[in-house]
């Protein structure tokens, strides 16, 4: 049986934590924050805990093989 395609997206957005948990990053990181203020752009890089356990499934069918540290 072939292995299961990773959805690449997916695997970008996402990564697991020290502790399994699963972490995001935010959205609006991307463009178009020239009048921003410097405050607001810091908070871009911190990863968000998402405790979600449908969500955690979704990104478990999307990436299959995304890497759990332990």
């Amino acid at each position: 049986m072939p292995k299961i395609k990773t959805y690449k997206g997916a695997s970008k957005r996402f990564r697991y934590s020290a502790n399994g948990k699963l972490r995001r990053i935010r959205q609006g990181k991307g463009h178009l924050k020239r009048r921003t203020p410097k405050r607001s752009k810091r908070l871009f890089d911190k990863l968000l805990t998402d405790e979600n356990a449908s969500h955690q499934k979704q990104i478990q069918r999307l990436a299959p093989y995304l890497k759990k540290q332990k």
